[in-house]
């Protein structure tokens, strides 16, 4: 059974993940990710990071940060929250367990007063951009560090009114 646990960013366990995550950015796109995350974002009442541990071992990962003023936040209900870091070891994809990551984050984003759900993500992962369009993101203006990057895709969901 998956257990949804939530933690620090800058745990072991979450940077583990992290360094495979960067690793498939690597094989992805030729380097890894440079984007700024400080730790500290994802801490309550700002942010949440949560691993997703099946049979003692973590499996998955992902959090969101609340997303501070920008000139495009004009099209969004503010508060804008930004879903980060998701990523699921190769060997448990195929089991859902992105998508109870996704439904969990957004849960405890709407939980705490977040009306968009925002993300940025990559043209060299399909399965990625496919789970954020079935569970109802759409395009939105490029915003954030991959704004003007040819190969960044931009989704947001409205999480209430």
């Amino acid at each position: 059974m998956l257990e949804l646990v939530t933690t620090s960013y800058d745990a072991p366990q979450v940077q583990a993940l992290v360094a495979r995550l960067q690793q498939e950015y690597v094989a992805r796109y030729g380097g890894p990710d440079d984007g700024p995350i400080s730790p500290g974002e994802f801490s309550a009442p700002d942010g949440l990071f949560v691993v997703a541990v099946d049979c003692g071992e973590p499996v998955a990962m992902g959090g969101w940060r609340r997303h501070g003023p920008d000139q495009r936040e004009t099209a969004w209900a503010s508060p804008v929250a930004e879903l980060k870091r998701m990523y699921v070891v190769p060997a448990a994809r195929g089991n859902g367990h992105a998508r109870d990551l996704l439904t969990h984050l957004e849960a405890a984003a709407r939980d705490s007063g977040i009306r968009w759900m925002v993300l940025e993500t990559g043209i060299m992962q399909p399965e990625a951009i496919a789970l954020y369009r079935s569970s109802g993101y759409a395009d939105v203006e490029p915003f954030g560090h991959y704004a003007g990057a040819e190969q960044s895709v931009h989704l947001g969901k409205q999480l209430s009114d």
